[in-house]
């Protein structure tokens, strides 16, 4: 295992004034590199971000399938998380506001009358501490680590948490996120919000992607994105992707496209297979597997004229996220599996991207 200090794979570095415990401190912001084989991975430490992932395709060629920017400072000021640790708690929360433990919480709404993805000041626009670095070996990684404070955009309590990326045999990238709550229970939901293009990030929609979930059941939600509270079963619905099906197949039933929580099959807490993505003209082929209980399919709808990589411009359908989570709102739906962590019980999020070429 190596520390790291200033050994920084940078496209550039820059000084960023970063909250940290409440108070105004300096941490060096640059770009970092795990290889292995003929798949690398890109990270920044503003958001614990993905900054890029490359693979060949069915060809031999290169290229890079997520989508993103040039420099760090296009990251600071992104505003559709794209490809960062989105938390304290991900995803959307009714009214901005939650009571636990008989103390009512106000939290800082930043979408409507709502909180989205932590706040107005979230995990994924603060500077992580790079813990841990091994750039090669059997199995690279990076660890990156953010101590979000009591009181942090409303929430109650101290939270150390971590986020470890590692390449693994087989073109796998893990990716496991752990939080502690130090001194008060608080809800936790963490996410890693890559957008995906497994024809390359240049290369247009997503619509003609085959897609599998492997989820029987969604939750419905209403005109704003909240839950209902209800589990329904994707049966006769244009969320039903038990099956593989055509991204773009019946999207046109959808006003907004895809963004709706999936309610995972299998052993609650266990790692299992949730989803698989494959891109016929490049051959690539991305399985997704994690121990969470929900996963939010965004196909990418209000993704608008942002430039990216390399000057080209990102329009709507342009990827695909899939969040593993837990579900949305669960703090208002007892119905619903609990986030709440407590001091002494600690939070785990594992997820393994697995990409191979199709036969």
């Amino acid at each position: 295992m190596a520390k790291v200090s200033f050994f920084l794979f940078s496209l550039f570095i820059i000084v960023a004034s970063a909250i940290v415990n409440g108070s105004a401190t300096m941490e060096k912001v640059g770009i970092y590199e795990l290889k292995k084989g003929d798949m690398s991975v890109k990270f920044t430490n503003w958001g614990a971000t993905i900054v890029s992932v490359i693979l060949p395709d069915k060809y031999g060629k290169l290229g890079d399938i997520v989508l993103g920017y040039d420099s760090v400072k296009e990251y600071m000021n992104d505003t559709s998380y794209i490809g960062s640790i989105v938390g304290r708690v991900a995803n959307r929360i009714a009214g901005a506001q939650f009571s636990l433990n008989g103390v009512h919480y106000k939290l800082n709404p930043n979408e409507g009358n709502n909180t989205l993805h932590g706040g107005l000041v979230g995990f994924s626009d603060v500077v992580w501490k790079v813990k841990e670095y091994k750039k090669d070996g059997d199995a690279p990684y990076i660890v990156f680590a953010y101590h979000s404070y009591d009181g942090e955009e409303g929430f109650p309590g101290a939270l150390k948490v971590t986020v470890a990326y590692t390449l693994k045999a087989g073109n796998r990238l893990s990716v496991k996120m752990k939080a502690k709550a130090v001194n008060k229970a608080t809800p936790v939901n963490l996410i890693q919000h890559t957008y995906w293009n497994l024809g390359n990030h240049n290369s247009g929609d997503i619509l003609s992607e085959q897609l599998q979930i492997f989820a029987s059941h969604y939750t419905p939600v209403d005109s704003q994105l909240i839950p209902t509270g209800e589990i329904a079963t994707v049966k006769g619905t244009p969320y039903d992707f038990l099956k593989p099906h055509i991204v773009g197949s019946r999207i046109n039933k959808l006003t907004k496209g895809y963004d709706i929580n999936y309610v995972i099959d299998g052993v609650p807490g266990k790692l299992k297979k949730t989803a698989v993505v494959k891109d016929y003209k490049s051959g690539r082929v991305m399985k997704l597997f994690t121990n969470q209980p929900g996963l939010q399919f965004y196909s990418a709808k209000f993704l608008k004229d942002v430039k990216g990589k390399g000057g080209y411009v990102y329009q709507p359908f342009g990827a695909l996220c899939l969040e593993t989570q837990a579900f949305p709102d669960s703090v208002h739906h007892p119905n619903f599996p609990s986030t709440i962590v407590y001091p002494g019980k600690d939070y785990k999020h594992v997820m393994v991207f697995k990409f191979s070429i199709s036969s």
